[in-house]
């Protein structure tokens, strides 16, 4: 069964551009965070980069104080013995961080952000899209997942998450792979559903985990993806989920990715152990959603 408006209705929606803080754990230079950056700007949002010097895929939460770098950044981006932090001259809003992903986070939310909007904070922050799916019991481990929770829990601004299951690596100068620009459509679709539902963008503590599944084939053209709510860990014991498709158990990111179709799991996180937030703020991410999500058959 479909419940879902069309696709097309969705891509019109028009929303308020915002100010939009956005990291990932692949690095600055990595295209998948190029392309959305750049869609998300062409959607006239205020968007800054802040990602880490080179990858750092896997660190989860971890944060230290930017030392010095002494080799250049990833795909020579930046030269050596360049310090701590640096951005691009020509465009400052993209910015580079040797450190772990949420300490890039941090620093694009608290210095880079503030520098360019005139000491204003971000109003939304995103993550991603990571190179790779981040499923179930990997979250704790994502530095794309660490950087979403930091703003959530320690700056309360709503994040949003975002993965790719190809891994299709990438130069920021070098053609964008197909399957990036597609992800980044379709990320810009979501957060500007999230922008368009109005404040609070999300329930408080929460963060959305997104995953495209993977490109090719008929899942080759962003028209074609279909969106999911879905829970990150199973919950077989857990409290009942909020009732939708005639059911109060949601499918798992698994089950979702799985599924034979074009579907991406949006899972409805609490930032604080990243796990299924199984409670009434389902419902509210729900009434903010449904209009744009499908059941699985």
């Amino acid at each position: 069964m479909k419940t879902a408006a069309p696709l097309v209705l969705f891509q019109a929606l028009a929303v308020q551009g915002l100010r939009i803080v956005q990291s990932n754990d692949d690095g600055w230079a990595e295209s998948y965070a190029r392309s959305l950056h750049a869609a998300l700007t062409e959607a006239d949002h205020d968007v800054v980069l802040s990602a880490p010097a080179e990858n750092k895929s896997g660190t989860g939460s971890s944060d230290a104080a930017p030392e010095p770098r002494e080799k250049p950044c990833i795909y020579d981006s930046c030269p050596a013995d360049s310090g701590p932090t640096g951005f691009n001259e020509t465009s400052p809003e993209l910015n580079w961080v040797n450190s772990f992903p949420v300490t890039s986070m941090k620093h694009g939310i608290n210095t880079a952000g503030p520098a360019l909007w005139d000491g204003a904070a971000p109003e939304l922050a995103v993550s991603g899209p990571n190179v790779g799916s981040n499923l179930f019991l990997a979250l704790p481990f994502s530095g794309t997942v660490g950087a979403a929770c930091y703003a959530v829990m320690e700056e309360g601004i709503p994040a949003l998450a975002f993965s790719g299951a190809s891994d299709d690596h990438a130069a920021w100068n070098e053609d964008p792979p197909e399957s990036g620009l597609v992800y980044a459509e379709l990320a810009t679709q979501l957060t500007n559903k999230v922008i368009a539902s109005g404040t609070p963008y999300l329930p408080e503590g929460i963060f959305l985990n997104v995953n495209f599944p993977k490109f090719g084939g008929d899942c080759s053209k962003a028209d074609n993806f279909e969106f999911v709510l879905s829970r990150i860990n199973p919950g077989i014991v857990s409290e009942p989920d909020v009732e939708w498709c005639g059911s109060d158990r949601l499918p798992t990111e698994l089950d979702v990715i799985n599924a034979d179709g074009c579907y991406v799991s949006v899972s409805i996180g609490d930032a604080s152990d990243k796990t299924t937030a199984n409670d009434e703020r389902q419902g509210v991410v729900l009434e903010k959603l449904k209009d744009i999500l499908v059941c699985l058959p």
